[in-house]
């Protein structure tokens, strides 16, 4: 039987049962009832409700006699609400190599990062006729990677907003990976498309947001104010 988890009073019982689960491995519903000096419905309760948030799975398993026991597990949406060392580790690479190895080698990583990017976003752009398409399967991608991105109307072309930044600590460490990432936007949208940089985390903002503009429309916008 798990003994009782010290944690602070004023914890969540969300929380606490996210920390049981990561400190003690999958748990069933009456082992974290127990650990959390709680009732097995109350747990039951708070447990479909992180079930319905993504933040933990059931799984039954066979325990020999009787019927299968439901323990429960932390999904990786969960595990990401821990502390995670990883922005430190990328800064300390990203400057070891441009201390020892220079800048020309920093901008090859970043070169090859494109070039994987492109791949895999070409791939995902092909049969889209349309600027707006283009601009629905980037944000798809985008959010697919973690950048949380939306696109919706904006006068006479597309606002494309990025409300999280999985690699900020890299971006804040060398801002050649915003670079990169804007012409590849570019490339990815078509020729005669007008991207540019609205909003960026880095200069202060909430989020990074782009204004898109088909080239047909800039142009006739272009030709009325030479008149």
């Amino acid at each position: 039987m798990p003994r009782s988890l010290s944690l602070p009073d004023s914890a969540l019982p969300s929380d606490r049962i996210l920390l049981a689960l990561k400190t003690r491995g999958p748990l069933s519903t009456a082992d974290l009832a127990t650990v959390l000096g709680v009732t097995g419905e109350a747990a039951r309760q708070q447990l479909v409700r992180l079930e319905a948030d993504g933040l933990v799975v059931g799984r039954r398993e066979s325990g020999g006699v009787g019927r299968p026991r439901q323990r429960w597990w932390l999904t990786e949406l969960a595990q990401q609400r821990f502390p995670d060392a990883h922005p430190e580790l990328t800064v300390q690479l990203i400057r070891t190599v441009e201390r020892t190895l220079g800048e020309a080698a920093l901008d090859r990583i970043i070169e090859a990062r494109q070039d994987e990017q492109r791949k895999a976003y070409g791939d995902a752009m092909r049969g889209a006729g349309t600027v707006e398409e283009r601009l629905k399967r980037l944000a798809a991608i985008r959010s697919a990677e973690g950048y949380m991105a939306a696109v919706r109307k904006e006068g006479d072309g597309w606002l494309l907003v990025e409300n999280h930044c999985p690699i900020c600590a890299a971006a804040r460490a060398c801002q050649g990976f915003c670079r990169s990432e804007l012409a590849l936007f570019r490339e990815m949208l078509g020729p005669g498309v007008e991207v540019e940089r609205s909003e960026h985390v880095l200069a202060g903002g909430r989020r990074c947001a782009y204004r898109v503009r088909a080239a047909e429309r800039t142009g006739r916008k272009q030709r009325s104010s030479a008149l």
